[in-house]
């Protein structure tokens, strides 16, 4: 395939066959775009595809808090991670719920006239830097909110690692006529009450779930995800997974120097540095990175693993900060 994927040739929606076959076919129901690149570009390890899209449905789509609330969680942790790909997605996604003000305000990077917005959407930029504590929402529905910013914390990073930056042809995403047209488009899917759950089937790893998601299907979809990324790290070597781990904890979430010593050489360290990157930086990996570590012998399957597995250690950093204050279950 070509378009929008950067460094990987993905299995195309009609060439798929088995549990990819089936994701797509979920996606197209339930979320309404047929070839959504943020998942078609994980085509290549179907754990990781079912992981993500589990994540997000049963975060994001499915459960019983508001969907413009939740698109707003998205959109403000999108903006957080500096990925404009999948912040022009949830301002198309805010157009969709038929709220079109709040989501040219959000996409403009101002501060909703309503409060609760307003809350939600600082609660969300403030997740990356582990600041921000429980979300401003009933607690009954905390699960569906941090399974929604943690979902967006490792598809932004995915995003920025192994997609472009235009989310429509032409960069056409620009225009607000086209962002709003583009959600009218997804109004009647984004409206539907979907059944929770039902992407869990479709999971090919699992995990033990964490106490923040008090049993729902959020929970058991991030167990999945974050076990399928993790595999990644059996890429690197022990040192370099401690060395990767430790660096992200060192940044605090902070939106690293292009100088300095926190980035190992491409030379010395390539797989570390890839995995870093996708981790703090997905926007500044280059070709000349993936090459790197890449050579003859590193597939597809390698590395989204390998960028998965970057994006799923500062998942997992901004999941522990997000939750410390928490009773253990």
């Amino acid at each position: 395939m070509t378009g929008p994927f950067r460094y990987t040739d993905p299995v195309p929606p009609k060439a798929a066959t088995g549990v990819t076959a089936e994701v797509y076919a979920q996606l197209a129901t339930d979320f309404g775009i047929k070839d959504a690149t943020t998942f078609v570009v994980l085509s290549p390890s179907p754990p990781l595809l079912t992981g993500a899209w589990a994540l997000l449905r049963e975060s994001l789509l499915a459960g019983r808090a508001s969907r413009t609330a939740k698109q707003v969680v998205a959109a403000g942790v999108s903006l957080a991670n500096r990925c404009p790909f999948c912040v022009d997605a949830h301002t198309v996604l805010l157009h969709a719920t038929g709220d079109h003000h709040l989501a040219e305000v959000v996409a403009r990077g101002e501060v909703p006239a309503d409060p609760g917005h307003a809350a939600l959407l600082a609660w969300a930029k403030a997740t990356r830097t582990g600041d921000a504590g429980e979300p401003p929402v009933p607690a009954a529905h905390a699960p569906e909110f941090i399974g929604t910013a943690l979902a967006f914390h490792f598809i932004n990073r995915i995003v920025s690692s192994l997609l472009t930056e235009n989310m429509l042809p032409g960069n056409a995403q620009r225009y607000r006529l086209v962002r709003s047209l583009a959600g009218r488009s997804l109004s009647r899917t984004v409206r539907r009450r979907l059944t929770p759950g039902a992407s869990l089937g479709l999971l090919e790893t699992s995990g033990p779930e964490p106490a923040w998601a008090a049993g729902s299907p959020a929970g058991t979809a991030y167990a999945g995800l974050r076990e399928a990324a993790r595999l990644g790290g059996g890429l690197l070597s022990d040192e370099d997974q401690a060395y990767v781990r430790d660096a992200v904890a060192a940044s605090g979430g902070a939106h690293p120097q292009l100088t300095g010593d926190w980035l190992p050489g491409r030379e010395e360290r390539p797989g570390a540095r890839l995995a870093l990157l996708a981790a703090v930086a997905p926007y500044r990996i280059t070709d000349e990175d993936v090459a790197a570590w890449r050579g003859p012998q590193h597939t597809d399957h390698c590395l989204v693993h390998l960028i998965a597995y970057g994006a799923i250690t500062a998942t997992e950093h901004i999941e522990a900060a997000l939750t410390a204050h928490r009773e253990p279950a």
